[in-house]
């Protein structure tokens, strides 16, 4: 498992359901790695693609966007830990507003991929966030804690696991909360529970180059969980850059 401590910042790239073999080649040619090695940079292509990621990184990290709760057995399409493990990836996205919001993820299953994941040295990358009617009716906090709750497994620690915080209105609609809103969110995460306060907490909604530098400055940010933006050569290279 790689020592999360050993990285003062992580950009992970979630392509989501985009990308081909041409693509990733062309992704890692064209991307230009900061110089600055306490920043992780971690790729989440496609399921079907890690394998060819996995082999052609090119000082990248590489990651899975999703994982199956069950260990093996008769579950048709799903992609069990083990299988990341086949291929020695590092990062796995769990409880993405996607995951939760289209396919109806519940907390206590993210729990479990994530114990899975823990339990084969795979880092997951647990999301949270709220809905833009959460916010409306001012209950973002007690959903976060809602979520810390009970999607964190209790082996997960600061050593082997990251969260990724989320506002769920904010991803793909480019718009985001401001910079003291992201802060104060993110504060508020660390303190829900004392050994939070080590943990690598993400932002993560409409992060691109106009605003990365802003958000991962902010003193209780850790980097940033990038959408649209990463599928751009040009662009996530200045998302990421020294």
């Amino acid at each position: 498992m790689i020592k999360l401590d050993n990285f003062s910042s992580f950009f992970v790239a979630n392509w989501k359901l985009n990308g081909n073999f041409q693509f990733i080649d062309q992704f890692i040619n064209n991307v230009s790695l900061p110089t600055d090695n306490s920043k992780c940079v971690v790729i989440c292509p496609t399921s079907i693609h890690l394998d060819y990621m996995s082999k052609n990184k090119n000082g990248f990290h590489v990651g899975a966007q999703n994982v199956s709760e069950y260990a093996e057995g008769a579950f048709t399409g799903e992609i069990s830990v083990h299988s990341l493990s086949d291929l020695n990836i590092s990062f796995c996205i769990v409880g993405h507003s996607e995951r939760r919001q289209i396919y109806r993820e519940k907390d206590k299953g993210i729990n479990l991929k994530s114990k899975r994941l823990i339990e084969n040295n795979v880092i997951p990358i647990i999301c949270i966030g709220e809905t833009l009617e959460h916010k409306e009716k001012g209950i973002t906090k007690e959903i976060l804690e809602e979520q810390l709750m009970h999607s964190i497994p209790s082996s997960s620690s600061f050593e082997n696991s990251i969260i990724a915080y989320e506002p769920i209105w904010a991803i793909g609609t480019g718009l985001t909360p401001t910079f003291e809103e992201i802060d104060e969110t993110h504060c508020f995460i660390r303190e829900y529970n004392e050994k939070f306060n080590k943990y690598k907490i993400l932002y993560g909604g409409s992060v691109k180059a106009s605003n990365a530098r802003e958000i991962t400055d902010l003193s209780n940010v850790d980097g940033a969980l990038i959408g649209g933006a990463s599928l751009k050569s040009e662009e996530f290279t200045k998302i990421i850059g020294d």
